[in-house]
């Protein structure tokens, strides 16, 4: 795995939006809401449960992780039942954002660990925007040990419980990620492909580390040990678009997780991502995102 894809993978901080320990017990049925800008993810631990997203049905064994990284609303099911949006139903809070469900006819039990989670970085963030809307995992052998300690948590409740399992939950979405981009040949086609290029892939990390440098063609071939029409050519090729384009597109995405942070001016941005005037940053802001950085702001 190259530099710039191990970045991406470690910049993949999440901060959880909901995570949820269910006992299900058959027959049952949830359905999930969209999710804008979240990943949502289903662990199975014991029992049975199909997971319907876009039509397509997936049967999920103990033992599988299923992700869905648009946030798209989604069914859980198992046998004939009626699938109720599973925010109207009762809950066990046992923090802001970590609860117990329990629902079902009273049959045979399933336990599952959900949640939907956020990432922040920018890197992270485009990461997740590539991957395909439903990605599935089924009983990895390298993320075993993790999913025995979560199906331990689940089974017995312990005090501090909820942050073993939020904790593993986490570590258990990005041995998914992982997992999918060793193993699934369309990891290894465009973006995705080009970070794990040796030679634009080291281009991409340079950029994504430091957004701010007066990059150029010349110079990212150079650090590259490339001409430059050949790194020109290739970047473009595997990447989709010109390098000063994706870097003043990066600058932008960089950009706009900033302007969250009330305490930043958007002449302190435009500094920090290298631009000589605030009026330079609004309009490649402008032309990049549609909108002007305060409007972005709101």
């Amino acid at each position: 795995m190259t530099d710039a894809l191990g970045e991406a993978l470690h910049l993949m901080r999440m901060s959880g939006t909901f995570y949820c320990r269910t006992e299900l017990t058959e027959p049952w049925g949830l359905t999930m809401p969209d999710m804008a800008d979240c990943l949502w993810f289903h662990v199975l631990t014991s029992g049975r449960c199909d997971i319907e997203v876009n039509g397509a049905i997936t049967t999920l064994e103990p033992g599988d992780v299923l992700l869905v990284p648009g946030g798209q609303g989604h069914r859980l099911f198992c046998g004939d039942a009626e699938t109720p949006l599973v925010t109207t139903l009762p809950h066990e809070f046992e923090t802001d954002n970590y609860a117990i469900l329990r629902h079902g006819g009273g049959g045979a039990v399933t336990h599952l660990v959900c949640g939907a989670v956020k990432f922040d970085h920018p890197a992270a963030k485009h990461l997740i925007k590539v991957l395909p809307h439903v990605l599935y995992v089924r009983q990895a052998d390298d993320m075993r040990a993790t999913i025995d300690l979560m199906a331990a948590e689940a089974r017995n409740l312990r005090p501090g419980g909820e942050a073993v399992i939020t904790r593993l939950a986490d570590v258990l979405v990005i041995q998914t990620i992982r997992s999918w981009l060793a193993n699934d040949p369309a990891a290894r086609t465009g973006w995705l492909g080009a970070l794990q290029d040796q030679q634009i892939g080291q281009a991409l990390a340079l950029i994504h580390r430091d957004p701010a440098q007066p990059w150029t063609v010349e110079r990212l071939a150079h650090q590259t040990a490339m001409s430059r029409s050949a790194f020109a050519a290739r970047f473009t090729d595997l990447v989709g678009e010109p390098a000063m384009r994706y870097v003043t597109r990066w600058r932008m995405h960089v950009a706009m997780n900033r302007l969250k942070d009330r305490d930043s001016t958007v002449s302190e941005i435009a500094r920090g991502l290298g631009y000589e005037s605030e009026a330079a940053f609004s309009r490649a802001f402008k032309r990049i995102v549609g909108v002007s950085p305060g409007q972005a702001r709101g």
